[in-house]
């Protein structure tokens, strides 16, 4: 079967009403409910608990707590890199940008304008840079770091689609990324802007960013932006910024001349936070 028909159905589905449910469920505090269906999630998706900072699956009063459980210290050490990995999951894509290209798929690219909300400056900003797509699964830790140390300078919440965002959704949906719903965050750094991007899916109930808290729901039908005074958020390489309540994907962009990526970076990679993501490109 295509990877186009393996989609199809997802056209049809109630996705908006699927997610409002499925977070309504995972932020009851259920009780051993709760518990079973942790138990059950736990064994379906193999998810490694003594790495947690709690592994007692019993004492999450939410299936939220679980989902977004700490790690133990030290279970994610920072590698001697100036760009670290943000998230644990796996490389769908990464590379360079094309102008404002951003390749998705065989067959399938989108632009940097359209991930961003249709904000062409902001956009243009990249144009020629290069980017990463990082997809975490539903075993993985999905707390957000901070790939290098950045001043936030704006965030948007861009309203959109609820696709699930698997491989094979992504090779089965033009401009998948872009279309979806998702959280847009800006950063500043010593050596340029950059872009950290997070995207939702089918089931994924909300995202939340440490100095903003939930920002979905409410889930409006425009644009909503958000600017920040110099200074007043600075996060520093490898500090939590964000994390999503039920998994996603994470779209990072860097403008020209900014980053070049650990050569072992190859589509379809597992990948670790704090592991080299790669160097700053020597200033010309």
């Amino acid at each position: 079967m295509s990877d186009a028909l393996a989609v199809l159905p997802q056209y049809l589905l109630p996705k908006k009403t699927l997610t409002i449910f499925a977070g309504r469920v995972a932020g009851t505090q259920g009780g051993s409910l709760t518990t079973a269906l942790i138990a059950w999630f736990v064994k379906r998706y193999q998810v490694n608990m003594a790495e947690a900072a709690n592994p007692d699956i019993a004492s999450y009063p939410t299936f939220n707590d679980f989902f977004t459980r700490p790690l133990k210290a030290g279970a994610r050490p920072l590698a001697d890199a100036p760009v670290v990995c943000p998230v644990d999951g796996a490389i769908s894509q990464v590379g360079a940008m094309e102008t404002d290209q951003i390749f998705q798929a065989k067959g399938h690219h989108y632009s940097s304008v359209a991930l961003v909300g249709g904000d062409a400056a902001l956009a243009a900003e990249f144009d020629g840079g290069s980017f990463a797509t990082l997809y975490l699964s539903p075993r993985d830790y999905h707390r957000i770091h901070m790939p290098c140390d950045g001043v936030l300078r704006r965030m948007l919440y861009v309203p959109g689609a609820l696709f699930s965002v698997n491989p094979t959704t992504a090779r089965g949906v033009p401009g998948l990324f872009a279309r979806n719903e998702r959280v847009v965050c800006v950063f500043d750094s010593a050596r340029g802007p950059f872009v950290l991007t997070l995207v939702g899916a089918t089931i994924v109930g909300s995202m939340a960013t440490v100095w903003h808290g939930l920002v979905n729901p409410p889930r409006s039908p425009q644009v909503r932006e958000w600017s920040y005074a110099p200074g007043a958020v600075t996060l520093a390489r490898g500090a939590e910024m964000g994390r999503f309540l039920l998994g996603s994907t994470v779209v990072m962009l860097f403008p020209a001349g900014f980053l070049q990526f650990n050569p072992l970076w190859q589509a379809e990679r597992p990948i670790r936070m704090g592991e080299a993501m790669g160097s700053f490109k020597a200033s010309v």
